[in-house]
């Protein structure tokens, strides 16, 4: 199936970026909001965005005006009828997705291709409210969506092959990369990324060290562009607690932090705290979180066969801006170490030994 023409729903930070990324790629795409002027923010958005591009020499004046010429605003969901995709990126409440799907049942034609931005919730779940499940899956992009490299494309149940393979070579041609996942709460990426955040979360209840000190350990020990409280701050604690809560059904591990829950629920940013990464004992606490945040996560979803090692890896790498993978870096430690890492939350949260561990010397990508 060719894709051409590519409606979003959602004009807010996630739609606007898409909306850029496809736009400057060649595709027409009608973005429409029940918000009028979140649609016409994002078109000037969109306009700014090239500006600053050509600018800095990274496109030419005439690519710009082209690409512009391609986004254009919808006043309702009917417009996006001829689309060959239809891409949801409305906020992430299960029952607003759900209705919203109802709703583009009835617009879309039967042979488009419908899929939602979530982050964390089910695939399968929100495909009962299609009329044709078969043409619906996940694609996941990462903020900010304009750049970012990463696009996680997700196979519910009902999903076809078909669908699968367009989807793929849609995110080939809008420049992304996408990574195959299974349906799964957290997909590949926000399943270690939502835990690595609450366990930086847990080092700060525990008092192991400050804001600054624990991004500082992840810094060092990950290679990360930057910490967890950092980067929380970035994408608002309030939008992170709701990703963690979404993955609670996976069971205790995954329950938010105190601290997490505290920030999340005030709508406040973490205080980032002077300090350098602490020595000794202290130091070896923090990074136990952050790399129990990360390893048991993977190793439960490798068992799950959510994703391959090498999507884990590339998504760390290129959407979170890690220095190291979480696969590859359980490969360099060895599964003795990995399971010692582990062994106080499986003792914690009665969870099984993962059978992944075994083979960990073989995840490096």
């Amino acid at each position: 199936m060719r894709i051409e023409t590519v409606g979003i729903v959602g004009a807010g930070t996630m739609g606007g970026g898409i909306a850029i990324n496809l736009a400057q790629h060649g595709f027409h795409v009608l973005l429409t909001d029940a918000r009028p002027a979140a649609i016409e923010a994002a078109i000037t958005g969109a306009a700014t965005f090239w500006m600053r591009a050509v600018e800095k020499g990274r496109m030419t004046a005439a690519d710009a005006e082209a690409a512009q010429g391609r986004l254009e605003g919808a006043a309702s969901l009917r417009p996006l009828a001829p689309c060959d995709l239809v891409i949801e990126a409305v906020f992430e409440d299960f029952d607003l997705k759900a209705r919203l799907f109802g709703e583009l049942s009835a617009v879309v034609r039967d042979d488009a291709l419908v899929a939602t931005n979530t982050s964390c919730l089910k695939v399968g779940d929100l495909a009962r409210h299609m009329t044709r499940p078969e043409r619906f899956l996940g694609l996941h992009y990462f903020s900010p969506a304009a750049i970012n490299p990463i696009v996680e494309v997700v196979m519910g149940d009902a999903t076809a092959a078909a669908t699968i393979e367009a989807a793929l070579a849609f995110c080939a041609a809008s420049g992304k990369q996408p990574l195959r996942c299974r349906d799964s709460y957290g997909f590949a990426i926000n399943r270690f990324f939502c835990s690595y955040t609450n366990e930086a979360a847990r080092a700060l209840d525990a008092e192991l060290g400050g804001t600054g000190e624990i991004d500082a350990v992840a810094r060092e020990v990950l290679g990360a562009a930057a910490g967890p409280f950092t980067v929380m701050n970035l994408i608002k604690p309030r939008i992170n607690l709701h990703a963690i809560r979404n993955l609670e059904p996976l069971g205790p591990f995954y329950a938010p932090a105190a601290a997490m829950v505290a920030a999340g629920e005030a709508d406040r940013p973490f205080e980032i705290t002077a300090g350098a990464a602490p020595t000794g004992e202290r130091k070896g606490a923090i990074a136990d979180h952050l790399l129990s945040g990360c390893f048991l996560p993977v190793l439960q979803a490798l068992d799950e066969e959510v994703a391959d090692p090498e999507a884990f890896d590339r998504g760390a790498r290129e959407a979170l801006k890690f220095g190291i993978g979480p696969c590859a870096l359980m490969a360099r430690l060895g599964a003795a170490e990995v399971a010692r890492i582990i062994e106080p939350a499986l003792a914690a949260y009665g969870i099984p030994r993962p059978k992944a561990l075994d083979r960990v010397e073989c995840l490096g990508s």
